[in-house]
């Protein structure tokens, strides 16, 4: 079987031995045989070259001056106990051997070494080791899923959920996550780059919403020294700091329209260019981007570009409000109280009939965020006994609004003549209008406390206003 046949890559074996003749015959067999050979001389040679770069396997000699291979096995093994080691040895010398497989060598060979025995060997032990790699994957598949489920709740939708993340993680597919503020987006971001590869790579997280449009290109793109007055050192962005890792781009709808278009240059063609530098630099970084609202709503209104929007939605993957899936709520309810149990150091009794009924027939806008908030609440104001109704404090104005009926909002929107789809439309707009302005009127017209009410960032909040013709001082409405 040729090694580079269904494999990523070419195998890099590492061979070991103060005999150069030996070196070179048996380096040429390897890679007549389509393996990359190194060689080095001694111990000392090869312990180096493992710390520089990992090999997929070793030859090692038993006896060679200096340390022996005994010794420079044990030493290899502390620094990578993965790869398998395979111990080239005379035949007088088989007990020691039979010694350094105790201590986790994986064989051992004879010498006058038998080519084909030899490369035989070598496949079993990489064939071996792909099988560990493949177990130590799956344990932390099952892992990542037992922790998503434990964060997100256990419903069908949420197991459908998983299924896909576990589909596109190991690809380099960028991915676009679409749900409500506090469905849980970061959740499913984390959980992407987790089943991605090794967890020691970084995770890079940047709010959109957060960052002032003038700062966001030297935020994400980093500058060098002197390019404007106060640089007065060079800054890598959070391009940089996610090379080799995952840069998530929370509410990537607020990006402005200019820094877009570098984004998407950037992940097109895996270079950055800090502000003010002359070269640009490359990087390895796989995106993940998420919106509270669908993109393909700015795509058509014009604020969002078409080409970034299908580059980024190369695989979408929606997170259910928390009301799509009700059989989570007591789940998740009984796993706040817990924590706020903890740590509030308070105990109860569970909860009243009448409090899981509320609990179960509310439509929770805030989604899991709101929820914890609403258990949290609750365990601090009940005393000993079971939590009540009377300890529930939902969000006040959106209460209503999550008990509404949906019937009467139809009747309202419903004229006998639009399609499906403009229905839909005007009803969404009439109700997110509707509840702007109570949350807007309850915050005595401050928008940041508007926005918090809401559970929304600031920026959003005010494309919505003027979207949505909310501002009379504003010159123009981008959607009558």
């Amino acid at each position: 079987m040729n090694p580079r046949q269904g494999t990523a890559r070419t195998r890099r074996i590492l061979l070991v031995d103060d005999d150069a003749d030996f070196r070179w015959a048996t380096g040429n067999i390897l890679r007549t045989a389509g393996y990359d050979a190194m060689e080095a001389e001694d111990g000392r040679t090869a312990l180096r070259l493992v710390e520089r770069e990992i090999p997929d396997l070793i030859l090692l000699d038993y006896r060679m001056p200096g340390a022996d291979g005994l010794e420079v096995a044990t030493q290899i093994i502390k620094i990578a106990p993965a790869v398998p080691i395979v111990m080239i040895t005379a035949y007088g010398e088989v007990r020691s051997a039979v010694s350094a497989m105790k201590i986790g060598v994986y064989d051992y060979a004879i010498k006058p070494v038998d080519n084909n025995d030899l490369l035989f060997t070598v496949q079993r032990a990489l064939q071996s080791r792909d099988l560990t790699q493949e177990v130590e994957r799956l344990r932390t598949v099952l892992g990542k899923r037992s922790s998503l489920y434990e964060l997100m709740g256990r419903s069908d939708r949420i197991q459908n959920l998983m299924e896909m993340v576990e589909k596109v993680a190991p690809t380099s597919f960028t991915v676009l996550i679409e749900g409500e503020s506090g469905s849980g987006k970061e959740l499913v971001a984390r959980a992407l780059h987790e089943l991605s590869g090794p967890e020691e790579r970084p995770f890079v997280a940047v709010d959109c919403g957060a960052i002032p449009d003038a700062l966001i290109e030297s935020e994400l793109f980093g500058y060098a020294k002197g390019a404007f007055t106060g640089a007065v050192q060079d800054k890598p962005g959070q391009f940089e700091l996610a090379d080799g890792g995952t840069l998530f781009l929370d509410e990537v709808g607020n990006l402005p329209y200019v820094a877009q278009q570098k984004l998407l240059r950037a992940l097109q063609e895996r270079v950055v260019q800090r502000l003010g530098a002359k070269k640009p630099r490359p990087v390895n970084v796989r995106m993940i981007a998420a919106s509270n609202r669908p993109l393909d709503q700015d795509v058509e209104a014009g604020t969002f570009r078409s080409d970034f929007y299908f580059r980024l939605r190369e695989f979408a993957i929606r997170v259910p409000a928390l009301r799509e899936r009700p059989d989570d709520i007591p789940y998740l309810t009984a796993r706040f109280a817990k924590e706020a149990q903890e740590e509030l150091n308070k105990s109860f009794t569970g909860f009243s009939r009448e409090a899981l009924q509320r609990l179960a027939s509310y439509s929770w806008p805030g989604n899991v965020r709101e929820l914890r908030n609403v258990i949290r609440q609750a365990v601090l104001l009940s005393e000993e006994g079971p939590i009540g109704a009377e300890h529930l404090c939902f969000t006040p104005g959106l209460a209503s609004k999550g008990q509404r009926d949906a019937s009467l909002i139809t009747a309202e929107v419903y004229d006998g003549k639009s399609s499906l789809k403009e229905t839909i439309r005007s009803a969404t707009q009439d109700l997110e209008k509707r509840i702007i302005r109570e949350a807007m009127l309850e915050a005595g017209g401050n928008k940041s406390e508007a926005a918090r009410r809401l559970g929304i960032d600031y920026k959003t909040l005010l494309r919505k206003i003027k979207i949505l013709c909310l501002d009379a001082k504003a010159d123009s409405c981008e959607i009558a």
